[in-house]
């Protein structure tokens, strides 16, 4: 079970003595017009993805989860597919305290906590095994710890956001360059932007909500995605082929506000941890069977899948000064930490 992250004991537990005091500062009056069926603490939790992803139907269980355990003390109300506002919206409500619980994608929140971003390294993980090896491993911790620097912190193990794939309307993407002037959309982080910069496509950054609409008045030929995204958001709809690049590996942070998550008394605060926990877990387990049985599934909807060989993409980059750029960025430590499962990089 995840301990509650990054916090001193003495900012995120509120002593006994401290609850008792409280309580019985407060007016009897006030403690009896509290409804009986209300709950004590309301939050909610936002995310950018359509509500029928794996990351908002694991989510609402352990919502619901955590409202038994809790006795209805806490009431989560889950808000799908940027109901609350766009992903950058979301970032700074998280921050400031309007929104308690935000999932976001490690590319996104690099634009916040650069760190953040080496998860998703060009071509750095081969597979799934190397994927948890790092995140659940010293990599992991060490970009929470950096996180956990800023107003907000992690609540639980990353979630899965899958490996990435390039979709096109114009052309089929299977060598370095294939790729050279495509236009596509990116979404607005620095490490896909500089990544497809340095092979010569065209990327450009634009906000998830934007996505479909970009593609169907071809303000772009393409975009990049997990398949999981690409079905959920129909994307099928507006592309002709996706190539199977696994160009990089996502994950989703579930991010809570430090000063929201304080109020809550410890008890509360190791359920919600132990719940996001668990869903984290069924959810990684969603997307590993989703992979498979979506292509076909895609497939039938019209979206022709290529096979490409990732090796010829890795040594473009080699090539490039990109690896070096982002090792002096992110800096030796985090790069050591990265490569004891990608390998070396450059």
């Amino acid at each position: 079970m995840l301990k509650t992250p990054s916090l001193t004991a003495g900012s995120f537990r509120p002593s006994r003595r401290a609850v008792l005091a409280g309580a019985a500062a407060l007016p009897l009056v006030t403690i009896l017009k509290r409804p009986a069926n209300a709950a004590e603490f309301q939050f909610k939790y936002a995310t950018g993805q359509d509500p029928t992803h794996p990351v908002n139907t694991r989510a609402q269980q352990a919502i619901d989860r955590i409202r038994e355990a809790t006795s209805g003390r806490l009431d989560i109300k889950l808000f799908p597919a940027n109901q609350l506002g766009s992903d950058t919206d979301l970032l700074g409500q998280v921050r400031n305290g309007g929104v308690e619980i935000f999932n976001l994608s490690s590319l996104i929140l690099a634009t916040f906590v650069p760190l953040s971003g080496i998860t998703s390294m060009g071509f750095a993980f081969k597979d799934y095994d190397a994927v948890w090896q790092a995140m659940d491993g010293d990599l992991g911790k060490h970009v929470r710890d950096e996180i956990a620097k800023t107003p907000i912190f992690t609540l639980s193990k990353i979630w899965d956001n899958g490996f990435r794939h390039i979709t096109s309307s114009t052309r089929v993407i299977q060598t370095p360059d294939d790729i050279k002037g495509f236009k596509m959309r990116v979404p607005p982080a620095p490490a896909l932007t500089s990544l497809f910069k340095a092979i010569g496509a065209a990327p450009a950054p634009i906000n998830f909500n934007e996505l479909y609409s970009s593609l169907q008045t071809t303000v772009v030929e393409g975009q990049e995605n997990p398949l999981a995204i690409i079905a959920t958001t129909r994307l099928y709809e507006v592309q002709k082929s996706c190539s199977l690049t696994g160009h990089v590996w996502d994950g989703y942070w579930v991010l809570g506000n430090k000063r929201a998550f304080a109020k809550l008394p410890a008890d509360i605060q190791a359920i919600v941890a132990r719940e996001l926990d668990r869903s984290a877990d069924d959810q990684r387990a969603d997307i590993a069977a989703l992979t498979e049985s979506l292509k076909t599934d895609l497939a039938g909807k019209g979206l022709a899948f290529h096979n490409v060989d990732r090796e010829p993409f890795r040594k473009a980059l080699s090539a490039t000064s990109f690896y070096a750029d982002w090792k002096a960025k992110y800096g030796p430590v985090a790069w050591e930490l990265l490569e004891r499962t990608s390998g070396t990089l450059g």
